[in-house]
């Protein structure tokens, strides 16, 4: 897989720790679908090289001094659109996860995978999918949960442009199911599940399916009693 122009996926990685910069970029180098672009050791720097260098998939650490992740992938989502953060977080229920997911990234990565998995993601997150693992979802519940709680009147408003077979297939993204889960659950094929999640995406302008789920629960289609 490539960025989708025939060239390599452009990769650039923000980590405070050399190590782990520099072992990403030994991993992901032996990869010829994917080309490690630049790296920088903050927020401040990531933020500079993603406007300087245009990568496709930045690999973002949450805990940083300085500008931390969270803030950083707020500022690149917001500037470039089309750019896709990937959070690295040493534990898998990690505090920040959901605040990242609000800020714009695409999904999380441990920092313990494998240089399959880390390949894998990028080449995920690449393409316009979203690495929402189903801990990660239960996590988003458990942090709505742990907030307020109430829907937001404006985003549940929104819901109404959705037809009701797409209002379904938002509920399940939510859940974590991939397009696969959700042609099976449904009945229907796969590739009718991809057209309606592009239409909603569309309809309410929204990234990714990552950014999906989050505005299910924020609207109220989604509530955490249920699951």
């Amino acid at each position: 897989m490539t960025s989708g122009t025939g060239k390599p996926i452009r990769v650039l990685i923000v980590d405070d720790q050399a190590m782990v910069r520099q072992g990403f970029t030994v991993l992901l180098g032996i990869q010829p679908d994917l080309e490690v672009v630049g790296d920088a050791k903050n927020g401040e720097g990531g933020i500079a090289l993603a406007a300087e260098l245009a990568p496709d998939v930045v690999l973002m650490d949450i805990r940083m001094p300085g500008i931390g992740g969270i803030e950083a992938t707020r500022h690149i989502t917001a500037a470039h659109p089309d750019m896709r953060v990937l959070v690295l977080t040493t534990f898998d229920l990690d505090e920040y996860v959901y605040d990242a997911l609000r800020a714009g990234a695409s999904g999380f990565l441990l920092k313990d995978a494998s240089s399959e998995q880390l390949a894998e993601a990028v080449r995920v997150v690449a393409a316009g999918e979203a690495l929402l693992a189903p801990v990660i979802t239960r996590k988003l519940i458990a942090e709505f949960s742990r907030l307020d709680g109430k829907p937001r009147a404006p985003l549940r408003e929104r819901v109404g442009d959705l037809t009701e077979r797409e209002t379904e297939v938002l509920a399940l993204i939510a859940q974590g199911l991939s397009n696969a889960e959700i042609a099976r659950h449904l009945f229907v094929a796969e590739q009718t599940v991809k057209t309606h999640v592009g239409r909603i995406l569309v309809k309410l302008g929204l990234r990714d399916r990552t950014q999906a789920a989050v505005f299910a629960y924020e609207s109220g289609l989604v509530r955490p009693s249920g699951y």
